[in-house]
């Protein structure tokens, strides 16, 4: 049964409102996913094996269809793509929306956690993005859903944007970089969020770059180091060379990595050879205590 005109119309000006990073928190919202519940790993798909074996009923192997109720969804996709004509563009992607702790919050708001994007207008409700689940719905579903703004000024979508394309492009650093670098890794780990000096200068930092030359396959390889501060900590004294130091010691280098002296400065200090020809050391498991 072909969609009608006046459906067609309806729909295209329902969305024509919508953006990315708006947000839906409709009653009842459920997100779908395909799950094997002999092998359930998920919170919903060890839900929904356990009903069926509570019900006395078998269960079979392979793709078995997962909803899980979800506080509510963000959008995904591009604004062009949204408000374009459903005929032309059916599909809009989305991501449900899950309630962290106020300290992941503000991690997720500084982009500290790739998995997760901030979204100004729910955070008092410490709702953010799951990025790692995305389901595609047509925008005829869309157009029945209550629509929230998700952000206000321009900044605030560029960095949701922002989250969206690095969770998609993080770099894959060489396994020998990986492992020469689990003992560095580990000790931020550790020290992140310690009421210290130490503490406190990691918690400046926005984010690691790295830089191999003359390339990462290279036989021996010199690594650059970028620590991005948003500005000096508070309430201690100041001493980024000492921590710098400390903290590169415990990179193994005894593999085909040499270490250049490494620089704590602000993104505006770095120039922009030294910024595209890095790549980013993910924090994300910079706070996990």
């Amino acid at each position: 049964m072909p969609l009608a005109e006046e459906d067609e119309q309806e729909i295209d000006h329902a969305l024509g409102v919508w953006r990315q990073g708006d947000v839906s928190l409709n009653v009842g919202l459920e997100f779908v996913h395909f799950a094997d519940l002999l092998r359930p790993h998920s919170p919903a798909s060890d839900q929904a094996a356990n009903g069926l074996v509570a019900d006395g009923e078998g269960i079979e192997a392979g793709a078995t269809v997962v909803l899980d109720e979800v506080r509510g969804v963000v959008v995904l996709s591009q604004t062009c793509d949204v408000v374009r004509g459903c005929r032309a563009r059916p599909f809009v992607e989305v991501a449900p929306l899950v309630e962290v702790s106020e300290l992941w919050m503000e991690e997720i708001r500084r982009l500290k956690r790739p998995a997760f994007a901030y979204v100004p207008k729910v955070a008092h409700k410490h709702l953010v993005a799951d990025l790692d689940r995305v389901m595609t719905v047509e925008k005829a579903l869309v157009a029945g859903w209550n629509r929230t703004p998700g952000w206000e000024a321009d900044a605030e979508v560029r960095d949701f944007a922002f989250a969206l394309a690095r969770k998609r492009s993080r770099f894959a650093f060489p396994d020998d970089f990986v492992v020469a670098s689990a003992r560095l890794q580990g000790h931020l780990v550790k020290k992140h969020n310690k009421q210290t000096d130490e503490g406190a200068h990691l918690r400046a930092i926005d984010e690691i770059r790295v830089r191999a030359a003359p390339s990462w396959n290279d036989g021996e390889v010199r690594l650059g180091w970028w620590f991005i501060k948003s500005a000096d900590p508070e309430g201690v004294r100041v001493d980024w060379p000492t921590f710098l130091e400390q903290w590169l010691a415990h990179f193994d280098q005894t593999g085909r990595f040499r270490l250049d002296p490494p620089i704590a400065c602000r993104l505006e200090d770095m120039t922009a050879r030294d910024f595209v020809e890095s790549d980013r050391l993910d924090l994300d498991r910079l706070s996990v205590a």
